[in-house]
């Protein structure tokens, strides 16, 4: 029966004006009984509609509130944000909060599942193709290219280039895995920049001189030592110099930079002049998996990893990767990192 509240509260008026007309009708007269008998009828008339109006409609606001909730359809969640009002209204108003915190949670599982759907299917492909290679190879050689000497060893070569390759993909999943559930720890001590800048710069020479790119540095001498993790930001450096020689034409530039900011900490800067990134693209760059050009690294042998784990390093020091680039002029990676105090220093 629709409106079942406002019936049993009119009811319950009448009752009571009912006791009422009983009792008076024994005191007064016939005209008295009337008179009560009017009055009681209106304010019955009255508690019906007052209560349709002020507390049915609103507990069927808070029904089909939740019912929309439990079908998990979201849309029409706006008509229960009640003001603050009396305790329907509260409750209303928290049936509605409590639907906009499922509906971001469904959102969040969704965006998850998705994510690891595409990053199965990222991993698989990963896989597969340097799988498919080392059996193609091998399979050559079973079949008679293995007497050949100048063949066997080229594709030998080439079987220890792929199984490299999935030895790469297997560590830097490891080493994401370690960093986004903690168990790679950072530890923070004062550093020399300019030392570890130089470091990098020199192991990776050698890949930048073949494909005639000059690769140099440009930290100041007299620069402050810096706090971090060294080994993780000298891997940072390392992924972010390796990604630029990747992506930069032979014959280009890239420079290591760093340089005291405003805030009394140190900017540091890997910059080239390569390719550089679609303005649709940057957003991605950190993403698992995701190439800029996906030919280019893959012949360098790139497992699409590094920048994601620069930015799972860079987070574990609170710190966040600034990316700037202009397609066909290159592109400048850039963090920060706070300078050691004297005391840090002195503990250290």
């Amino acid at each position: 029966m629709k409106n079942r509240l406002a019936t049993k509260v009119a009811a319950a008026v009448f009752l009571l004006a009912g006791i009422a007309t009983a009792a008076g009708g024994a005191l007064a007269g016939s005209f008295s009984l009337w008179l009560i008998a009017s009055v009681a009828a209106v304010a019955g008339g009255a508690a019906y509609v007052a209560t349709t109006h002020l507390v049915v409609r609103r507990l069927g606001l808070a029904r089909e509130t939740l019912r929309e909730i439990r079908r998990h359809r979201f849309d029409n969640l706006s008509a229960a944000n009640l003001e603050r009002g009396d305790e329907l209204n509260d409750l209303i108003r928290q049936v509605y909060r409590t639907g906009q915190v499922l509906e971001s949670e469904f959102e969040e599982l969704n965006s998850l599942e998705n994510y690891r759907r595409e990053f199965v299917g990222n991993v698989s492909h990963e896989l597969k193709t340097p799988i498919f290679a080392i059996r193609g190879f091998a399979e050559t050689l079973m079949n008679g290219a293995l007497e050949d000497g100048d063949v066997s060893r080229s594709f030998v070569e080439k079987i220890v280039r792929n199984a490299d390759r999935l030895a790469n993909l297997a560590k830097d999943l490891s080493e994401i895995s370690k960093l986004e559930t903690g168990e790679q720890r950072i530890s923070a001590e004062p550093f020399d920049l300019r030392r570890l800048a130089a470091d990098v710069v020199e192991s990776l020479e050698s890949i930048a001189a073949a494909k005639t790119i000059t690769l140099t540095r440009n930290v100041p001498a007299d620069i402050a030592p810096v706090m971090g993790d060294a080994p993780r930001i000298r891997q940072v450096l390392v992924n972010l110099v390796d990604n630029a020689i990747k992506y930069t034409n032979d014959g280009g530039h890239i420079t290591v930079t760093a340089a005291p900011d405003e805030s009394g900490g140190v900017n540091v800067f890997v910059e080239d002049d390569g390719i550089g990134i679609a303005p649709d693209d940057l957003p991605r760059v950190t993403e698992r998996f995701f190439r800029v050009d996906k030919s280019r690294s893959r012949t360098a042998g790139g497992t699409g990893l590094g920048l994601s784990i620069v930015k799972h390093i860079l987070a574990a020091h609170n710190e966040v990767l600034r990316v700037e680039s202009r397609l066909g002029q290159g592109s400048r990676f850039g963090f920060h990192l706070p300078t050691a105090t004297t005391a840090e220093v002195n503990a250290a």
